[in-house]
């Protein structure tokens, strides 16, 4: 008898042990996951302007030779930098040399011809008509010799400015014309990024704006500043061009990479935004927060789509209104549905 009484005393403990278990799963299901949340509004932000587009040197000539010959010489290779004054190509100078020596022993016989005949002119032993033909002719003689003098000069090129070799067009050896464009010289220290605004958002872009200018291919965004704003239109859309310049000291951007620009307009915008704690991500990266249902005490997932950052906020340009409740703490506990109790 002292056993059973026993035996049923223990029964009786650990009935009252899983009992006491059950109860304090059910309070802690029914409290829910303490979390913070804070209803959606809108706050007001600069408005700002994006439009892609393209980068140019700052100043951009192409250079060729004013004659025409045999290409023997070329200092740089495309991309290498070049300094002001720099020489860049050269063609064979030898024919250039042999027509200006023979323009200097032309000028030195006319010169000779003139001397003898000017001091017999003095004496009127020459008629003032063949005088004037000696003088003609030596005027001619030197211009002749000038102008072989710089067609000799012009078989050398020179970069006329601190920058980089773009584009080569042509190879040692190869014969050129005289007038081709066969360098492309940029200066690169400070670039421009040519962009279309369209006509809508013109009147919002001021001389001296600030601009942000992500560059892709580099993966890098700089500080720039409009200088440039076109008055006409392009016929087919409408738009203007607008120029941004952005420094470049370490040479990293180059002509024809694409940017996208994005210019504070001076002008104040409403926006949804909630803390960048709030967001939290998908493993295919899709955005998403918690909302919190105070009448429910449950919190819900709800899919989003992400605009602008705006200091420790982003914008929510879809899957939420102004005055839900979104959960900002304590949402990495939470599953769809799961209970909450806000703290």
């Amino acid at each position: 008898m002292k056993i059973c009484h026993l035996g049923g005393a223990c029964l009786f403990l650990t009935f009252l042990m899983i009992l006491g278990c059950n109860s304090d799963k059910t309070v802690n299901e029914q409290a829910g996951v303490p979390v913070v949340a804070k209803q959606i509004a809108k706050i007001s932000i600069d408005k700002e302007i994006s439009v892609s587009g393209n980068i140019e040197g700052r100043k951009t000539v192409k250079l060729g030779f004013l004659v025409a010959g045999k290409v023997n010489y070329i200092a740089a290779n495309e991309g290498e930098p070049l300094a002001a004054g720099q020489l860049l190509a050269g063609l064979d100078p030898e024919n250039y040399k042999i027509a200006k020596e023979m323009a200097d022993a032309n000028l030195d016989q006319v010169q000779d011809e003139y001397n003898r005949l000017s001091i017999m002119h003095e004496r009127k032993s020459v008629a003032d008509g063949d005088f004037s033909k000696i003088s003609n002719a030596l005027k001619l003689a030197g211009a002749q010799q000038r102008l072989h003098n710089k067609n000799l000069s012009d078989t050398k090129l020179y970069s006329p400015l601190k920058g980089v070799l773009l584009k080569k067009g042509t190879e040692v050896g190869e014969i050129v014309g005289a007038g081709l464009p066969l360098f492309i010289v940029a200066d690169i220290s400070v670039v421009k990024v040519n962009a279309a605004v369209p006509e809508a958002d013109l009147q919002q872009m001021k001389i001296g704006s600030d601009a942000a200018v992500y560059i892709s291919p580099i993966n890098s965004t700089f500080s720039g500043k409009v200088v440039e704003i076109g008055s006409v239109a392009e016929p087919t859309t409408r738009s203007f061009t607008v120029k941004i310049e952005v420094k470049n000291p370490r040479l990293i951007i180059r002509p024809g990479m694409t940017a996208e620009i994005k210019v504070m307009s001076g002008r104040k915008t409403d926006i949804i935004a909630v803390s960048v704690e709030a967001v939290l991500r998908e493993l295919d990266n899709t955005a998403y927060v918690f909302i919190a249902d105070k009448t429910r005490n449950q919190a819900f997932k709800r899919k989003i789509s992400l605009g602008r950052m705006a200091g420790n906020n982003i914008e929510i340009t879809s899957g939420v209104v102004p005055n839900e409740w979104v959960v900002t703490g304590g949402q990495h506990k939470l599953n769809n549905g799961s209970s909450i109790m806000l703290k």
